[in-house]
């Protein structure tokens, strides 16, 4: 059984092993009136990373405490779009990194407005100094463990969109908030998912409407030379709330920008 909290009625406990941690996940789900975006997709994700980290929640359960947040939420903003947040954490108890048996975990759900959406035009995109690391028991999880993501987002300048990051190796990997497709004369190419801090479930929509449209799809490692080369014809990031945003610069380079990425995808994902 999960203890639910309303972040408006300031009364989460400090003794929370995500607050003390970072031991727990999240979700950030775009919500469009009383119509939730990919949410079949964001639980999913947060059950599989729940049994990945050993947090005990049952689906039945999750979506039983969603539906009582949308409804509890949804006219507040007048059918305009707006943002659930849903915050798990393994739960109180225990001093130190070792948890205590039996725990029970904590739900925190919060909203917020809506964030202004990138234009169609397309974005102006950097690179972080920040180098990002995923450790392969955690790869793809949307844990709270995100301070590389963080500092790198404090990197952002006026007019830049998001800043993207490398792994070790000089590959990039994504973005402080967005995964990374580039399309190229022999197809489109995104980075494997061993790789990827967090898989985002845009993502997954994107790759399922992509091959959907028999489109050619490699997950393979992308390289900056790749991004700027003759034969790529567009660079897009993806995210649950802006949906498929094209880049237009990238560290102040031009880069052609057609769309077709959000045309393929359509211009509102699935609800599903």
């Amino acid at each position: 059984m999960v203890t639910l909290y309303w972040a408006e009625d300031g009364v989460f406990p400090p003794s929370d092993r995500g607050l003390a941690y970072g031991d727990g996940l999240f979700e950030t789900i775009r919500v469009d009136g009383g119509n939730a975006h990919l949410i079949n997709y964001h639980l999913d994700r947060m059950i599989r990373d729940a049994a990945r980290l050993r947090i005990p929640i049952h689906r039945a359960e999750l979506e039983r405490l969603f539906h009582q947040a949308l409804k509890r939420y949804s006219d507040h903003y007048s059918g305009s779009s707006w943002v659930l947040k849903l915050t798990l954490s393994r739960g109180s108890g225990g001093r130190g990194y070792r948890p205590t048996p039996d725990m029970q975990p904590n739900l925190l759900i919060s909203h917020a407005a809506m964030p202004a959406l990138a234009p169609n035009t397309g974005v102006a995109v950097d690179f972080s100094r920040v180098p990002l690391t995923v450790n392969p028991l955690f790869s793809g999880m949307k844990s709270l463990n995100r301070i590389e993501q963080v500092m790198a987002a404090s990197e952002l300048q006026d007019g830049v969109f998001e800043m993207l990051m490398a792994n070790a190796e000089g590959h990039i990997v994504e973005g402080t908030r967005t995964n990374l497709f580039i399309e190229t004369d022999h197809g489109w190419c995104t980075p494997s998912p061993d790789s990827v801090a967090v898989l985002g479930v845009m993502r997954r929509y994107v790759m399922e409407r992509l091959r959907a449209n028999a489109e050619e799809v490699h997950e393979a490692p992308v390289l900056l030379e790749d991004m700027f080369a003759s034969t790529c014809r567009g660079v897009y990031l993806t995210n649950s709330v802006q949906g498929v945003v094209s880049v237009r610069t990238l560290a102040g380079q031009d880069l052609p920008v057609t769309g077709r990425l959000a045309t393929i995808c359509g211009s509102t994902p699935t609800m599903e």
